[in-house]
């Protein structure tokens, strides 16, 4: 009898091997390999990789390294399916979406491709990134590369799939309610969400009432993330400037420990990698103490407003967004459901709006007296693949949604940077995201200390080819 394939690696004895970014550019430099090797085993993984967690949903199997230098110059890379590639059509994740090709690159994806990478395709994503798993009808479940049956989170699913597999080494991902950081919890990444305006914000995400997206990517070495962006900000700056963050501080932080989310406790499994990782911190000389959740009691029902205002616009105005091919009938049965909850929770969202634009400058104050606060990214462990399918009834997979989800869109209504590291694991050895958040246009601080983290804890970069 033939066991059953339980975890997925792309890797192989190719020009990526098991390289990270870091170690492929210095490749790179010294010529061991060239940009075309490169291109030529990431799209034969891609490929390959596609048949087993179903993460690219178009390919531009025409994208060749570019001729201009630059710093990434050479690296393959995927951008996910909400930000326009030239070529390439934006799905969104949905079935209501027009196919036709985009007719330029938005300005993220001009930002990144200046940077020299090598844009293969795009992944995956939950319809419209509105909930936190990737299961879209449009391409069906994206599986996990550490457990096939388990959910990859989202919504940039695809994205972390693909670089968890090994595939490539770095992604593109962006994060409105925790989309970054979800996923590389679940997937073992290093996932930045970045402060606000860090990085060109969705064309689409400028004329919200509240600014809650942020661009990035994902990785599977602080290094690499820590790179990326050093050289990203070389070319788009509009906030001061980071710098290149290369190892850890010596400065020894006040750190504030968030033990439950915004629907109360985690599951025993997160709750002990985060009791670890405090421990850990403490035992590194960090000043280390328990604090609640930093927000108002309404927040989590403003942002759930919020949240399902933007579906309802979707549904109300997609054909003048997308253009007249949108076909709203087409929305996935949650999207549908958040859009009928708009329908009765309306009349209070003018002022869940104000409150939320409010919030920033509150939870600012938090960093008065800490530096950093840790919590946990998600609430429990990925569940299994149709734990949040987006064709489950509204109520079930919301109550299951939000405890899950209840840690995350806190950073994204504040604008301010949080990251999430792969400090955890299952019994079987499933990833367990813990989080780390700092004040406004403190990245920096964030990188060392992720630095710290890695040196002294580690984490297995990749799954095993089986299980």
């Amino acid at each position: 009898m033939i066991a059953r394939v339980t975890t997925y690696s792309a890797v192989r004895d190719d020009a990526l091997g098991d390289h990270d970014l870091v170690d492929l550019l210095e490749r790179l430099r010294r010529r061991e390999v060239s940009a075309a090797e490169l291109t030529s085993a990431a799209r034969a993984r891609a490929h390959d990789a596609q048949r087993v967690i179903n993460a690219v949903v178009t390919f531009d199997d025409d994208a060749s390294p570019a001729a201009a230098a630059g710093p990434l110059a050479g690296i393959p890379t995927f951008v996910k399916d909400n930000e326009d590639v030239a070529g390439l059509p934006t799905l969104d994740g949905s079935r209501a979406m027009p196919t036709r090709p985009a007719s330029r690159d938005s300005a993220f994806v001009e930002v990144y491709r200046g940077l020299g990478l090598t844009l293969l395709g795009k992944s995956t994503m939950p319809e419209f990134g509105l909930t936190a798993s990737t299961e879209p009808l449009l391409t069906g479940p994206t599986r996990n590369p550490w457990d096939l049956d388990r959910t990859v989170g989202g919504s940039s699913g695809g994205a972390c799939a693909l670089v968890a597999a090994g595939v490539v080494p770095m992604a593109h991902a962006n994060d409105g309610g925790g989309s970054i950081r979800i996923p590389a919890a679940c997937c073992g990444l290093v996932g930045l969400k970045p402060s606000a305006g860090r990085l060109p914000p969705p064309e689409n995400s400028r004329s919200l009432p509240v600014q809650i997206v942020s661009q990035g990517v994902v990785t599977r070495s602080v290094r690499d993330t820590a790179t990326f962006l050093a050289e990203a900000e070389l070319v788009y700056a509009p906030l001061p400037r980071i710098g290149f963050v290369a190892g850890p501080s010596s400065r020894r932080l006040r750190i504030g420990v968030v033990e439950e989310g915004l629907t109360g406790p985690v599951s025993a499994e997160v709750a002990a990698a985060t009791e670890a990782t405090a421990a850990l911190l403490a035992e590194l000389g960090h000043e280390v103490a328990a604090i609640p959740l930093p927000v108002h009691p309404k927040f989590g029902r403003d942002f759930l407003r919020y949240w399902a205002a933007l579906a309802f616009s979707l549904r109300l105005g997609g054909k003048r967004l997308f253009g007249p091919d949108f076909d709203p009938t087409l929305m996935e049965p949650f999207t549908q459901g958040l859009c009928d909850y708009f329908r009765i929770v309306g009349p209070g969202a003018p002022a869940s709006v104000v409150r939320l634009r409010r919030f920033a400058q509150q939870y600012a104050r938090t960093f008065d007296t800490i530096d950093v606060v840790l919590s946990p990214t998600v609430g429990y462990a990925p569940p299994p693949l149709g734990h949040l399918s987006p064709d489950l009834d509204f109520d079930t997979h919301i109550r299951r949604l939000l405890p899950f989800a209840g840690f995350t869109a806190v950073q994204n209504v504040a604008g301010t940077p949080a990251i999430s590291l792969p400090l955890g694991r299952t019994p079987d050895g499933v990833p367990i995201g813990v989080q780390l958040t700092s004040a406004f246009g403190d990245e920096r601080t964030l990188l060392e200390l992720a630095y710290e983290l890695e040196a002294a804890a580690g984490w297995p970069t990749m799954p095993p080819a089986e299980g």
